[in-house]
């Protein structure tokens, strides 16, 4: 390519980062407010969190087809589909009139945004050079963030306005209008960046003509065999089942503080705008260090940004479980959030990155498809493990297994990044 990283990202920025921050902006207003129509549809509050499980059960279950149908229709036609799916979904959903279509509705949502994850991912790792990987996943992840952390806002001024809840369900079908017209009527970036590829590859045979000496050439043309998914699967066992359950370890800890530490609150006697302070200054920090995470590891090594990140995290939940007993708990709760934040935060971009330092430069949607399946399954699996275990034994104890599991995962990171990840050059 001729145009510099950054210069690429400048230019398509609308077409890479603009539909992942609509789609994130809609999904973030709806998200809090599946548990409450639920409810207003006869679900108890068990059934209430199932149907909001329901979106993470639909990433889970959509990440291996979405990996398929990119390696076969290419990422713009998956988003496009992806885009018109969910925005049929999206309004069954506002209309659904009882709960198991309502349900069934909010999984198609969360097949449909594994879909967009996927294709934007394999997009960025087959387009953006090494050099500035990390910093341009980085950014589509604080892009992810961003949207994620304003919907509720959204959200919350739409329920002033009008007093429904359905009118953020609407929102979410505005947003996702945009992103329909975004892939179908803006400039494709995947088609763009071939062009100017082949153009300088044309170029550079151009001014070759005059050296050509007349010989033969020899040697078989190469070509790129296209695995399919499974196969792909079994073909990078090692690798997924390496540091693909470290990078899952990573997604647990990020879940598993968003259960904490609202239960945390409540635990401790804390009122709800006190827990949501907290929280809130939590996720800020998170989100200001986005960037910060993918410089570090441009710069130094996947591992400089991966190790900090999930040592903070393990130590801070492992703090937090011993500040159980102590005389001022909300003042150890406020800190170790704070920790948390920054654990989570220079964790930014992370996964999409070392997902795309290990998948097949030439077809790396089938192994991300599995590669994501994992990380997103670590996720699922961290509220159910603090949910068990506080059952079982008590709250603290939850949490510190937890912290347990940061602290294995980062020594996971630490034997099988070097090995599994290229080195920067």
């Amino acid at each position: 390519m001729t145009d510099s990283p950054r210069g690429v990202l400048v230019r398509f920025a609308p077409m890479i980062y603009g539909p992942t921050l609509l789609f994130a902006l809609g999904e973030g207003a709806v998200i809090p407010l599946i548990p409450i129509i639920a409810s207003q549809l006869g679900a108890d509050v068990a059934v209430a969190a199932l149907v909001a499980a329901a979106l993470v059960v639909g990433q889970l279950c959509g990440n291996i087809p979405a990996g398929w149908a990119v390696a076969r229709f290419g990422e713009r036609v998956t988003m496009g589909v992806a885009g018109v799916i969910a925005l049929v979904g999206t309004a069954a959903l506002a209309i659904a009139p009882s709960l198991p279509l309502f349900a069934a509705c909010v999984f198609v949502i969360g097949l449909c945004a594994a879909a967009f994850g996927l294709a934007r991912h394999s997009f960025m790792t087959t387009r953006v050079p090494l050099a500035f990987r990390a910093r341009a996943l980085s950014l589509l992840g604080g892009t992810f963030r961003l949207g994620m952390f304003v919907g509720p806002f959204i959200s919350a001024a739409l329920l002033a306005i009008f007093g429904d809840e359905h009118a953020s369900i609407w929102f979410f079908g505005v947003t996702l209008v945009g992103v329909v017209l975004l892939i179908v009527f803006g400039r494709d970036p995947e088609q763009a960046l071939a062009a100017e590829e082949r153009a300088a590859r044309r170029g550079t045979a151009d001014s070759r003509e005059a050296d050509d000496s007349g010989e033969p050439v020899t040697g078989s043309i190469p070509t790129t065999e296209r695995a399919g998914v499974f196969r792909t699967m079994w073909r990078f066992r090692g690798v997924l089942a390496r540091l693909g359950l470290a990078a899952a370890s990573l997604s647990a800890l990020r879940s598993a503080r968003q259960a904490v530490l609202p239960l945390w609150g409540v635990t401790i006697g804390l009122d709800a705008s006190t827990i949501a302070l907290v929280v809130g200054v939590s996720g800020a920090i998170d989100f200001a260090l986005f960037y910060a995470s993918g410089q570090v590891m441009d710069r130094f090594g996947r591992l400089w940004a991966a190790l900090p990140a999930m040592l903070l995290m393990g130590a801070g939940f492992i703090a937090l479980a011993i500040s159980a007993g102590s005389a001022q708990p909300a003042m150890w709760f406020a800190m170790f959030g704070a920790v948390l934040g920054v654990g989570n935060g220079l964790s930014s971009g992370i996964l999409l990155t070392l997902g795309a330092d290990v998948a097949p430069p030439a077809d790396p949607a089938p192994f991300l498809g599995s590669w994501r399946t994992l990380t997103d399954a670590g996720g699922a699996v961290a509220p159910l493990i603090v949910s068990v275990v506080a059952a079982v034994a008590s709250l603290p104890i939850a949490v510190a297994v937890i912290g347990v599991i940061g602290l294995v995962g980062a020594g996971g990171f630490a034997r099988w990044v070097p090995r599994f990840v290229p080195r920067q050059r």
